[in-house]
């Protein structure tokens, strides 16, 4: 019999950050390998009951894109009104292919999409929380709400919106486990190891999919 060092529960959930086209191979803001998160993700699909989406959904000349501050490069820094904003390709934007959820998920239980960054002037990356660290998305009252106590998180970025989105959960009272091997990350000057150290540091968990049981 198979010894699993955690098992999704009924009060347990599933949030599958960001799978969307324009983050996978081809897309516009391509993470490296980022379609590897496929199919863990879909693994862990069928191990838990309860699952949550974020989707990225930008209007187009949103404030973290390059192409709205004249003579600025992407992955650039500049300042917008909530502090330093590192500056995207064009990504995600509403009703185009590229921001669309995965179709190769395999997750038709999804029970919540959470749609984030379609403010024009604030970038999102986490999940409970636009960029300017005090604009809520909803979802913590959500899973409060449903009576969810853990969260599992996987898909991309795991230095950016993963592993925002891991850290506000703990801030939120929510116990958080980062499924290692169904995320992938842009690694932009070392913010892949800075966002494991925040995430320790605010208590999040690390584990691999293949220790998880249903």
């Amino acid at each position: 019999m198979t010894s699993y060092a955690l098992h999704a529960t009924e009060t347990d959930c599933l949030l599958v950050i960001d799978v969307q086209p324009d983050f996978l191979p081809g897309g516009a803001l391509a993470v490296p390998d980022g379609d590897a998160v496929i199919a863990p993700i879909n693994a862990l699909g069928r191990l838990f009951r309860h699952v949550v989406l974020t989707q990225d959904w930008h209007p187009a000349g949103h404030a973290s894109f390059a192409t709205s501050h004249p003579g600025k490069q992407p992955f650039e820094t500049t300042v917008l009104a909530y502090g330093e904003q590192v500056l995207w390709p064009e990504h995600c934007i509403q009703g185009t292919p590229g921001a669309e959820v995965s179709p190769k998920l395999e997750l038709p239980h999804a029970e919540l999409i959470i749609r984030k960054g379609y403010r024009a002037g604030i970038d999102s990356y986490s999940a409970f929380r636009e960029a300017d660290r005090t604009t809520p998305t909803g979802l913590a009252g959500y899973l409060r709400e449903r009576g969810f106590t853990r969260v599992f998180l996987c898909g991309v970025a795991t230095d950016y919106c993963v592993g925002w989105s891991a850290v506000d959960a703990r801030e939120a009272g929510f116990q958080a486990v980062v499924v290692e091997d169904a995320c992938r990350a842009i690694d932009l000057d070392g913010s892949l190891e800075r966002a494991w150290g925040d995430m320790a540091a605010a208590g999040v968990e690390r584990e691999e999919s293949g220790a998880i049981g249903g």
